[in-house]
Order: structure tokens, then C-alpha cells, then sequence
């Protein structure tokens, strides 16, 4: 099977077939698109210019933590064969904990207070959140429907699926799971407020571990070598970089950039929690225990952002 996705001219019949078959999320998709195509376009002066360089610098640095913490995690892939169920279903709950508070302490809420510091007012400060996370689900949203993909319990998904190979469908879903998390990490630290991204980015720098040993498993139980699972696991922690930067282009720009950029990040984390991380971890019978990580790995964020926000 080919592994060629994007200059595949059989992936753009299937992707325009299927947008006819779902108008409504094509329209979602096109719409989010020209959202972050725009707020990156009105803040690339900024960074060009050296005025957001410490920014760029911060977001960087973030997301490259978060790839040596994905890396970390995937290595004992080399030493185990497998982990129990549970105890898998368990970390993705700490990691999806993790990304809950991460999305309300780090994102909406700093978000929201600096929509009201543009407005003085409060309902038109959350609005401006609120377009921000409509724009994040409507990306993720988009982007799982036309992104060929696979996960371990539910099988292939996406516009031309069938026309991919086994291993670049589960390289792309880990792209869909982890590119969030670097836009969040950047837009974090495009204000230059360390109180606002040190938290977002330890948080998410700690989930990535047991994270990436989790992808690392997926790929060896799907039939993937050890070596190959582990480059794999290791190579998509480098979305987190890349979407670092993504996240700071899209919130370095005017003012209302900030808020509606966390507000994003915190829709794309919402989205991908919600529709891949919660309902893996409840779909083996374990969901009391992935329940309890979560609840763990929310608390853990909470007092994180507590403690260095």
C-alpha cells in the first residue's frame, strides 16, 4: 500500500468526496482555516521584525521539552513487550486530567482575563475566547475527518483512508493528538508571561511521558518493531515544536490575537480529549480507573498553575 498522503491525487478525490458527503464539517474546516491563516498573517510582521523574538524563544524552548519528554517516555518500548491494559488506560487518563485543567487554568481563564482587559468588559472579553475555542474544535474537528488516520481500537478513519499504509495512518493520528499541544505551549508563551506558560508547558511536558510510552505500546501491539515504534513515538513528539510556533504566529499579533489564540488551543485540547483520549480509556471496562488518573493528573495541573502561575 502507498504511504504517500497529501500529493496523492487519489487522497484529493477522496477528500472532495467526502466533503460533499459532510458539507457542514468541510464548511467548519475552511472556516477554521482562514481563522488561523489570518491571525497568522496579521502577527508575521511582528516576529520578522525581532519584536516577538523573546516569545518566538520561550515557544521554542517549550515545545522542544515537550519532545525530549515524549522521547523519554517512549524509550522503555526497547525493554517491555507490553503493559497491562488498565494501567494504560490509567496514564491516558492522567494525561487527559492533565489537559482538562490545562485547557481551563492555562488557557481560558488567563484568555479571559485578557479579553477583559481589552474591552473592560466582561462578556465581550469571554466572546472573544469563546470564538477562539469555536475556531480550535472547528480545526481539530476538520482536520479528523479529512486526515487519514488510524487508532488501535477503532480501526481507520478519515478522507482516503484505504489508500494509506498501516504505519503512516498511525503517524498521522499521533500528529492530530500531539499538534494541540505545541499550539497551546506557543500561544501560551506569545504574551511573554512566563505565569501563563511555565504552568501549560510543565503540564503538558509531564503527560507527554507517560503519553509517549502510550503511543510507543499502540504501535508495537498494532505489529510495529520495537526500534521502528520507538523512532515513530520519538518523531512525533517534534509536532510539539512545530505547533510551539504555529501557536506563537497565530497570538503574537494586535491584542485580541491573545485571547482568541488560548481561546484556540483550549478548543483543539478540548476536542482531542473529549472525542480520541476519554473514549479510549473507557472503551476496555476500565473506566473507573482511567476516571481516577484523571482526576489525579487534574489536580496535579491545578496545583501546578496554583503554585507557578
Amino acid at each position: 500500500m502507498s504511504t504517500k498522503l497529501l500529493d496523492s491525487p487519489s487522497w484529493f478525490n477522496a477528500a472532495e468526496m467526502h466533503a460533499k458527503q459532510h458539507p457542514l464539517t468541510a464548511i467548519a474546516l475552511l472556516i477554521a482555516v482562514l481563522g488561523v491563516v489570518a491571525l497568522i498573517a496579521q502577527s508575521t510582521y511582528e516576529i520578522i521584525s525581532g519584536q516577538q523574538s523573546m516569545a518566538l524563544s520561550y515557544a521554542l524552548a517549550a515545545g522542544l521539552i515537550g519532545f525530549a519528554a515524549t522521547a523519554l517516555g517512549a524509550i522503555p518500548i526497547l525493554f517491555i513487550k507490553s503493559l497491562p491494559t488498565k494501567l494504560e488506560d490509567s496514564m491516558l487518563g492522567f494525561a487527559a486530567g492533565m489537559m482538562l485543567a490545562a485547557s481551563a487554568f492555562s488557557l481560558i481563564i488567563p484568555g479571559i482575563e485578557a479579553g477583559n482587559a481589552i474591552f473592560d468588559n466582561k462578556f465581550l472579553g469571554a466572546g472573544l475566547v469563546v470564538i477562539g475555542i469555536g475556531l480550535g474544535v472547528f480545526l481539530m474537528l476538520g482536520l479528523d475527518q479529512f486526515t487519514p488516520h488510524e487508532h488501535h481500537q477503532t480501526g481507520p478513519c478519515g478522507a482516503g483512508y484505504e489508500r494509506c499504509g498501516k504505519v503512516m495512518l498511525f503517524v498521522m493520528a499521533i500528529a492530530l493528538h500531539n499538534l494541540p499541544e505545541g499550539m497551546a505551549m506557543g500561544v501560551s508563551m506569545s504574551a511573554g508571561d512566563l505565569s501563563v506558560g511555565i504552568p501549560l508547558s510543565m503540564a503538558i511536558a509531564i503527560q507527554d511521558i507517560p503519553e509517549g510510552l502510550a503511543v510507543a505500546m499502540s504501535l508495537r501491539s498494532a505489529g510495529i518493531k520495537p526500534k521502528l515504534a520507538l523512532l515513530i513515538a520519538i518523531a512525533s513528539g517534534l509536532l510539539e515544536p512545530i505547533g510551539a510556533l504555529l501557536g506563537v504566529s497565530i497570538a503574537s499579533g494586535m491584542a485580541w490575537a491573545y485571547p482568541v489564540g488560548l481561546g484556540l488551543s483550549a478548543g483543539a485540547m478540548l476536542f482531542v480529549v473529549s472525542h480520541e483520549v476519554i473514549p479510549e480509556t473507557h472503551r476496555n471496562g476500565h473506566q473507573t480507573t482511567a476516571t481516577i488518573g484523571l482526576m489525579i493528573g487534574f489536580s496535579l495541573m491545578m496545583i501546578l498553575d496554583t503554585t507557578l502561575g
